[in-house]
């Protein structure tokens, strides 16, 4: 569980990817062996407090000098798995992203132009070494996408209310393998009944993005720092994935009255978080 302090995780959620030691090359995976055997492995927050010193100079730096070596730790049926932060990366596709959601002088106030700039060069030189490097985490902000829920069932679903010094924690953790099926079948699903669009535009970018990773792999969906923006009886009542799979499941079946029942309640929790970035 994340410690509440004074650095608050931001209003993102995450989706992640743990892969088993043997599915990284040496020298690599030696250093992700060394890196478990000490034991203390860092969260969230401690991500989080590391990405906003990096911002505190003038002028702030929006992408790391240098590569993180940290990761997330989970154990899957006895095996250890790590998912590296690769932040450097991560800062750059994030940074590439900043344009469409800024004005030309919001951004410019937040990161100078020729900051964005060097950050930019930067980029396109390392691509040019790195053409097959991707993330082993998604972000999305102050939402969580509905082709992330369709790797998961509602069985999944975790959650600790927290208490006292702890954060709430919401999370779904599937085998990759589980993950892969749900999504191709989905993705099959609403081809054959809705017209390509948006929807099966993330399906396919989604299943892209875990085809690259080992087999034994372990796929986590992270509430993140939504859960500070939703209330406690909302996270206990929220069964979005299994809204989502139901969903799917009335669209197979030509049910329309129960996609739209299913839908409703989906877009009805969902439409509460913007409401309260709009406040923001």
């Amino acid at each position: 569980m994340a410690v509440v302090s004074s650095v608050i995780v931001p209003y993102a959620s995450y989706l992640r990817v743990y892969e088993p030691l043997a599915a990284f090359p040496e020298p690599e995976r030696g250093h992700w062996q060394r890196y478990v055997e000490r034991g203390r492995t860092p969260d969230v927050q401690d991500e989080l407090r590391r990405a906003l010193a990096d911002l505190v100079p003038t002028p702030p730096v929006p992408v790391p000098v240098h590569e993180s070596a940290e990761a997330f730790v989970a154990e899957v049926g006895g095996e250890v798995c790590v998912c590296p932060w690769r932040t450097r990366l991560r800062g750059w596709q994030a940074l590439d992203g900043l344009a469409g959601q800024f004005p030309e002088p919001v951004l410019d106030a937040l990161l100078p132009a020729v900051v964005r700039r060097q950050a930019e060069a930067d980029y396109e030189r390392w691509r040019e070494r790195n053409p097959d490097a991707r993330p082993w985490i998604l972000t999305s902000v102050w939402h969580i996408p509905v082709t992330w829920f369709t790797v998961f069932s509602g069985e999944e679903r975790e959650y600790a209310p927290g208490g006292g010094a702890t954060a709430p924690v919401l999370r779904y953790r599937t085998p990759m393998v589980e993950a892969r099926r749900r999504l191709a079948r989905t993705l099959r699903t609403v081809r054959e009944h809705i017209d390509e669009g948006p929807l099966t535009e993330g399906l396919v970018d989604v299943g892209r993005w875990l085809e690259d990773f080992h087999p034994r792999s372990l796929v986590e969906l992270d509430y993140g720092g939504l859960v500070h923006a939703l209330p406690h009886e909302s996270l206990e009542a929220d069964r979005s994935a299994a809204d989502v799979a139901e969903g799917i499941a009335a669209l197979r079946a030509g049910d329309d009255d129960g996609v739209r029942e299913a839908y409703g309640r989906f877009t009805e929790r969902w439409r509460a978080v913007k409401e309260r970035r709009m406040a923001n």
